[in-house]
């Protein structure tokens, strides 16, 4: 197709028709690709949900997507944890300025 002899009209009319062609296949697309996603799940026995969220194995089931591993355990108080980032915690803080080492507290 050439381009160099259509006028300014009928590009912006091809524009158009491109955009809404781009816009059925995107969405055949997904279609296709959830079609897919669903035979596997049935193939498996599982249904799509249960195959999304099932964690990897070798990954913590309590970790979440995207969480960042605790570093740092306080051995009075398992609950109170601290991953290394942001400012320290209080009861961190405290062992520190106690003279207590910080590597006493890595998990």
């Amino acid at each position: 197709m050439d381009l160099s002899n259509m006028s300014l009209g009928d590009l912006r009319n091809l524009q158009e028709q491109i955009k809404k062609e781009m816009k059925t296949r995107e969405q055949q697309e997904v279609q296709k690709a959830r079609e897919q996603i669903l035979a596997i799940a049935q193939s498996v026995g599982m249904s799509p949900k249960d195959l999304i969220s099932t964690a990897s194995r070798g990954a913590k089931a309590t970790a979440n997507p995207g969480s960042v591993a605790v570093r740092f355990r306080n051995p009075d108080d398992a609950s109170q944890q601290w991953t290394g980032r942001g400012r320290q915690p209080k009861w961190v803080k405290e062992w520190v300025e106690g003279g207590k080492s910080l590597d006493k507290l890595r998990v």
